[in-house]
């Protein structure tokens, strides 16, 4: 299965569709044929639960996919996923220059202050016109940081850990 293997997220899970357990899920990876050629996969809830499965059902649904995991028979059991990720292994990338990485790499890291103070998990990449957007969550609170090297001081993929500025008031 993927547990074993280095692995990379390929997409968010949203709401139930359906009654047989699938869900709804926002690609995260941009490499063409990748979630039709799905097998095995790993879901991580946003408790940190995880679930190594099957992919039993793909559909493109406009800039979605519906799918359908091995073990989820029910919007109930696929509501549990709501907001959680979908990891496979990660195949051959080419490398990137220092500085640069890709966005399955960051969606997940833990956020800091470059003063230290947690402000929560970055959850989405918003591709705005100019540049991208951290969309960074703890709890109901929401902060949004450019994605700009004037404010990202640090990415350590190992300790899955990103540091940046905050300018006073903006996390509030």
């Amino acid at each position: 299965m993927v547990g074993s293997l280095e692995t990379v997220t390929v997409g968010q899970i949203g709401r139930p569709f359906g009654v047989k357990g699938q869900v709804k899920v926002r690609p995260l990876s941009d490499v063409p044929g990748r979630f039709e050629a799905l097998t095995d996969v790993q879901l991580v809830a946003k408790d940190g639960r995880m679930l190594e499965t099957s992919v039993t059902h793909v559909r493109r649904a406009g800039t979605e996919f519906i799918m359908g995991f091995a073990g989820l028979a029910t919007p109930e059991e696929a509501k549990v996923w709501s907001g959680g990720l979908v990891q496979a292994a990660r195949g051959p990338a080419p490398a990137l220059p220092i500085g640069q990485y890709y966005k399955c790499d960051l969606v997940g890291l833990e956020v800091h202050s470059d003063q230290g103070q947690p402000l929560g998990v970055l959850e989405e990449i918003w591709d705005l016109p100019g540049n991208h957007v951290f969309v960074v969550r703890q709890g109901s609170k929401e902060t949004l940081i450019p994605a700009a090297k004037e404010w990202v001081t640090g990415v350590d993929l190992d300790r899955r850990r990103m540091t940046v500025r905050i300018l006073g008031g903006m996390d509030e």
